[in-house]
């Protein structure tokens, strides 16, 4: 009899590089293929040959866009992988997205490496190009959620909604001997932008992510991002600007809601805002498209929900670089969330030395990263192979995540039926064997914190 395997090849102890492995006779089916980011020794596997052959993978079943369980896909495709990638539309598209502005990252990188002299290699290279990207996308396959999957051999997938940000989803797979739910990123309860989460049909075996597994968020409520604001306040009273690190994807359409409501409400300032993230202004059109509607909340289909008439879009490399010194208080909006590369660094590097400044996190900052560095109160950062100065203020303001709390984790977790046998906490640093504690103490599940490269039976 077939017997389902499954390893863990990433997000196993950290926050980055999701890849979960399904065998299934002569069968593998990869979950999600992310790419790692932080502290360098998890940079380095995603330079590191992947653990089986890339040629060998079935397909690929894709929960969501963001680049911690996308990021990698070219990767896999330069090394042989010629599958389908299976996604939901939203996804797809911001996915496409994503991974173009990453390739782009990754050979400017390169080549500012090699001309300034700042890397331990002869001759820099990316990870991958955006040839591989093109690649890459020739092989989507769009999935709607609620459909039957049918991968051959009687193994079958159901994608339902995760809440976490569009087209984002859990991820059902039934085999011929079990199934296994594979929960991707899980929103909030209750998010500000998209159409609530949904509960899939439960199964035996429950990968759940655990990246808040260990905190609450402060609730939604009118007065919300009070800190927020009067952080705000207060820099424009000294003269300085704003710098908010986001992510591209919902991160930063959630931030642009937030602060037209608040200059409606009158809670801050009606400075400029300034959206220096070509890849942040595509993500918003996406969410904001005829196609994508029915994945907004019910009330915001067809609205502008993020006042994008007063917005200031920033587009050409010389506008971008005339924002490193605004002439006037601002709010500039620049990827990435972690500050690891991208726009944002360069405005990290100019704004930083200035006391009258003031930097925001809006999320999570994994362990390695420049944002956890600066939240941990770093006097000085290093950036372009030499050390900024930290005089301006940093501070963190982490009620805008759509990643459930450990609350939102365990509800649904709880509501699944039928109830399952054994739940691996993925996708989290503290706050994985903190919600395993919590599952098995609550929930008297068996609750389990996987090892990179482990191998289990299903």
């Amino acid at each position: 009899m077939t017997r389902t395997t499954l390893t863990f090849l990433g997000a196993a102890g950290t926050v980055t590089g999701s890849k979960f492995l399904l065998g299934v006779g002569s069968r593998t089916i990869l979950v999600d293929a992310g790419m790692f980011q932080g502290v360098k020794n998890l940079r380095e596997r995603n330079w590191a040959p992947f653990p089986i052959d890339p040629r060998s993978i079935s397909a690929i079943l894709l929960t969501h866009a963001h680049m911690d369980h996308s990021g990698y896909l070219p990767r896999l495709v330069k090394q042989g992988f010629s599958g389908p990638i299976w996604a939901t539309d939203g996804t797809i598209a911001l996915t496409e997205v994503i991974l173009r502005d990453a390739a782009h990252i990754q050979e400017q990188d390169a080549k500012d490496a090699a001309k300034g002299g700042y890397s331990k290699h002869v001759t820099p290279e990316p990870l991958y190009t955006i040839d591989d990207v093109e690649q890459t996308l020739s092989l989507f396959r769009f999935i709607d959620f609620h459909t039957d999957l049918d991968l051959g051999d009687g193994i079958q997938a159901r994608y339902v909604r995760s809440g976490h940000i569009l087209g984002s989803a859990s991820i059902r797979v039934t085999t011929p001997d079990t199934e296994v739910v594979f929960s991707g990123d899980l929103g909030r309860a209750d998010h500000p932008v998209l159409r609530k989460r949904e509960i899939p049909q439960g199964a035996p075996t429950i990968l759940i992510e655990s990246t808040y597994g260990d905190r609450e968020h402060p609730e939604w409520a009118d007065q919300a991002h009070e800190e927020f604001a009067e952080a705000i306040r207060r820099t424009v009273k000294r003269g300085g600007s704003i710098l908010i690190p986001a992510f591209a994807v919902d991160r930063t359409e959630v931030l642009l809601k937030t602060l037209a409501d608040m200059k409606t409400a009158k809670r801050i300032p009606d400075l400029p805002i300034y959206v220096n993230s070509p890849m942040g202004m595509r993500a918003l059109a996406i969410y904001q498209s005829a196609e994508q509607r029915d994945e907004l909340r019910e009330e915001l289909q067809g609205a502008d929900f993020a006042g994008l008439a007063k917005i200031r879009e920033v587009t050409s490399v010389a506008d971008s670089i005339k924002l490193n010194r605004p002439k006037e208080p601002s709010i500039i909006i620049s990827s990435s969330g972690m500050a690891t590369a991208g726009r944002v660094v360069h405005h990290l590097e100019h704004m930083l030395p200035d006391a009258r400044n003031t930097v925001i996190f809006t999320g999570y900052q994994a362990m390695g990263t420049r944002g956890r560095a600066l939240l941990d109160g770093a006097t000085q950062v290093k950036m372009f192979g030499r050390y900024i100065p930290v005089n301006a203020e940093v501070l963190l303001d982490d009620g805008f995540s759509v990643h459930g709390d450990a609350s939102d984790l365990l509800d649904w977790l709880e509501a699944l039926r039928p109830t399952p046998k054994v739940v691996f906490c993925v996708h989290g640093e503290d706050g994985a064997p903190e919600l395993a504690k919590r599952i098995r103490a609550e929930l008297g599940i068996v609750a389990v914190v996987p090892k990179q490269g482990e191998k289990v039976l299903l």
